[in-house]
């Protein structure tokens, strides 16, 4: 049975932020990653980045604002099935962010399967001088109502 998503191949959200200090240092307390090149500034001075960088992981929760706005653009539309996160795939840090820099979630559905009721998008982070800093794909699942 095939399921609406009420989503095109095409469609984009984007969901743009400043990248500040109390934002890594609250990931860190958060996930527990307290690694000095996140951390400590003496520290990430010694290393080839030249200061602290972002985490990862804090920057694939930016993409988690695009996919809900691909979510609720659904829901709005009139989908029936829950759309919910089924993961990431193939993510790729590709360049540093670092505090002060704004960075740029894009989310673009490459994919609609209504007889599966999945999508699959391609996520990126762009920096404000237009440097790719992370790249993947993201995979989202309608759920039938109960």
């Amino acid at each position: 049975m095939a399921i609406d998503t009420h989503i095109e191949v095409g469609e984009t959200a984007e969901y743009s932020r400043t990248i500040n200090e109390d934002d890594i240092l609250g990931f860190a307390r958060i996930s527990g990653d307290h690694a000095p090149i996140h951390t400590d500034e003496a520290y990430a001075r010694t290393t080839a980045f030249g200061r602290r960088i972002a985490h990862g992981a804090l920057m694939m929760g930016l993409l988690s604002a695009t996919s809900t706005v691909i979510s609720e653009r659904s829901t709005k539309r009139g989908a029936t099935y829950v759309p919910v996160s089924l993961g990431y795939d193939k993510i790729r840090i590709i360049h540093p962010v670092f505090i002060d820099d704004t960075v740029t979630a894009r989310y673009t559905v490459e994919a609609v399967d209504e007889e599966a009721g999945r999508t699959r998008s391609k996520v990126e982070i762009i920096n404000q001088d237009g440097k790719l800093c992370l790249i993947g794909t993201h995979v989202l699942k309608w759920v039938a109502p109960r």
